[in-house]
């Protein structure tokens, strides 16, 4: 018997949703019907201070605005840190991670000081691994000192690794459409992000960790997201690998953009699905201005 599909769609509730996430949200729940699989819904509320209650109840009334039903109960990832640590503590035991005492300005500062430094893909400069070139001895006496620290992943270390355990070749499955086009099997290649951030030094983990361990417990077999994720699946990959978790495959869909080509974000403040309610719209009308026949696989409402 072939297995059941499974599919999430997990907004993060530190703002409002958008006619982005609507998009995504109304794509993965009429995936997973097509395909007659399950459709689950995550709450990524790891970031305890930006994340309001008030954020999560309205992303269940859009949703539900939209037509959408998913099971419960929903994850919340705040109430699952336990999970995230125990994961944590297995690529401790890999030798994969290292802490970084490195503040913001300073790491600003070493990159300016370097000249012409190479970028991630979401255009940030890469980490300039400032604390590799710390001993042992002086990790110890910061740590003693109380003073905070970031977990970095040694990207190269852990890519080959990786590799390793995976026959020599790690690459990753592509349903939809990456920035570029890519579709199929994909290579594995993190090191464009450089010594990423795993434990975050307020939260002690971090969105790459935490939505890897996610997956993997909630037996998500098929990640749909935006194209501004698929780079991010170089690291993911890794960290499946390294920690013994099932590989889903992928499916990076189109993002949902305004007049001059900017995607749209919360960070920018766009119109949000509850102003758009109030302002008139039909769920009709929402679905339409994302692309999305009317019809497309949901219920009438009501």
């Amino acid at each position: 018997m072939a297995e059941i599909p499974v599919l999430r769609f997990a907004p993060s509730p530190n703002g409002p949703l958008h006619l982005g996430h609507a998009y995504s949200a109304v794509f993965t729940w009429s995936l997973a019907k097509r395909l007659g699989g399950r459709f689950l819904l995550r709450i990524e509320d790891i970031d305890t201070l930006r994340s309001r209650e008030a954020h999560v109840e309205q992303i269940f009334d859009d949703l539900g605005w939209l037509g959408l039903t998913w099971e419960r109960p929903v994850r919340r990832q705040s109430r699952h840190f336990d999970d995230y640590f125990a994961a944590l503590d297995r690529l401790r035991s890999l030798d994969v991670l290292y802490p970084c005492f490195a503040t913001r300005q300073e790491i600003t500062a070493a990159v300016a000081s370097h000249g012409s430094h190479s970028v991630d893909p979401e255009g940030v400069p890469v980490y300039p691994s400032l604390s590799t070139l710390l001993t042992t001895e002086e990790r110890r006496r910061l740590m003693e000192e109380g003073r905070p620290y970031a977990l970095r992943l040694d990207c190269r270390r852990a890519w080959e690794m990786a590799r390793d355990r995976a026959g020599g070749r790690l690459t990753f499955v592509e349903h939809g459409r990456g920035p570029a086009g890519e579709h199929g099997e994909i290579p594995v290649d993190p090191t464009v992000w450089g010594d990423v951030v795993i434990a975050r030094k307020d939260i002690g983990t971090s969105y790459h960790l935490s939505v890897v361990v996610d997956d993997a417990l909630q037996g998500v077999s098929l990640v749909t997201r935006g194209q501004d994720l698929f780079h991010a699946t170089h690291i993911h990959r890794v960290l499946q690998v390294l920690l013994d978790l099932p590989e889903p495959a992928y499916h990076h869909h189109d993002l949902i953009r305004d007049e001059t080509g900017r995607r749209l974000a919360k960070s920018a403040g766009d119109t949000s699905l509850a102003v758009l309610r109030k302002a008139g719209w039909t769920r009709q009308r929402v679905l339409e201005a994302v692309g999305l026949a009317a019809d497309h696989a949901i219920p009438p409402a009501g």
